[in-house]
């Protein structure tokens, strides 16, 4: 077997790449082969064999030991041609592709139009592919914001500003929904509903009013306004065509501080949120889906993704990620998380 990861780097990534090893080569006798750096590891054949003792000590290390990077076969004329003959000539009888929402779709063409046989695991600690109620990486980032956010409340509170946390998510708000909740924001801005920022301004004058001179406001990187009521100003793209995030935080922590006349100060958490060691729950879950990710090669599920479905983890089409993003749970947002706002 062939295993690669794709996309951003996530803490569990090790842990799944572990697992399927270890149940591979002890339980199945498997031949376990990495490549390096994602799809263009597959293409150029840079790979390194995976054994048990090559992947002793990685259950807690953060990164992947196999390299990621964005990309796709079908990013160069002659780039599915090399990963037919890649598998063909090596001999492998099926690739896993442990990926988030691009890595996943590639992996899904290739299926459906060339045959390959792909299983996929999901992976992005932004919790949003479709068909899996959880993606490993999640926990581990929303402690990190939350950690980060409690920190910052003491600090706020001993000057009496008002601080912008950005965290991450691009299209949905798991993380910044989640993070509020659990670092007692004032005020969270996701990317499912546009924010008027007259109305953040008044929460938080609200607060004041009432005595509560501190305020923590979290914001996803990709939230946006209403319409008409504040500008972003231009977004660059990244080689890939996609908007180039990171940054709102300061857009937003320099018009409250313009409006309410309050100290303001941003936060970016960037990187720091994908970096460093998976907690507990993340690593088991890893583990989990490394687990089913080989048990489906051996039921030859081609086409399959690993997914967790309440306490199971089971299988499901890679169609149903493919063009599609998991948005936060509405409810969650505004039954529970709106409450303590403000």
């Amino acid at each position: 077997m062939g295993v690669l990861t794709g996309g951003g780097d996530c803490p569990g990534l090790n842990a799944v790449i572990r697992a399927i090893v270890r149940k591979g080569e002890r339980s199945f006798g498997d031949e376990i082969v990495g490549f390096f750096d994602a799809w263009d590891g597959v293409m150029e054949r840079r790979t390194v064999p995976l054994s048990v003792e090559s992947m002793r000590g990685t259950l807690p290390r953060g990164g992947t030991v196999l390299g990621t990077r964005r990309g796709s076969p079908f990013d160069t004329f002659d780039g599915v041609d090399r990963v037919k003959a890649t598998l063909s000539d090596m001999g492998l009888d099926g690739l896993i592709v442990i990926g988030g929402n691009g890595s996943l779709s590639v992996a899904s063409r290739l299926h459906s139009e060339f045959g390959l046989p792909v299983v996929g695991v999901p992976k992005t600690i932004d919790n949003d592919i479709e068909g899996t109620d959880i993606t490993f990486g999640f926990t581990t980032a929303v402690q990190i914001a939350t950690d980060a956010i409690d920190r910052l409340h003491t600090t706020a509170e001993s000057h009496d500003r008002v601080i912008v946390v950005e965290v991450m998510g691009r299209h949905s708000g798991w993380i910044a929904t989640h993070a509020g909740i659990a670092g007692g924001a004032a005020v969270v801005l996701i990317p499912e509903i546009p924010f008027d920022i007259e109305s953040v301004c008044t929460r938080i004058l609200q607060r004041h009013e009432r005595g509560r001179y501190a305020s923590i406001v979290v914001v996803a990187e990709g939230a946006v306004p209403v319409p008409g009521t504040f500008e972003l100003g231009e977004r660059a793209l990244d080689q890939f065509g996609h908007v180039r995030l990171g940054g709102i935080g300061y857009l937003i922590a320099a018009e409250i501080g313009d409006r309410t006349g309050f100290e303001t100060r941003p936060v970016l958490l960037g990187h720091v949120q994908r970096g460093g060691t998976p907690n507990a729950f993340d690593r088991v879950l890893s583990t989990r889906f490394g687990i089913a990710a080989i048990d489906a090669v051996h039921d030859q599920a081609w086409g399959q993704m690993v997914v967790a479905r309440g306490t199971e983890i089971l299988r499901a089409p890679l169609t149903e990620a493919v063009g599609r993003t998991r948005s936060v749970d509405i409810a969650l947002y505004s039954d529970v998380a709106e409450i303590f706002f403000a």
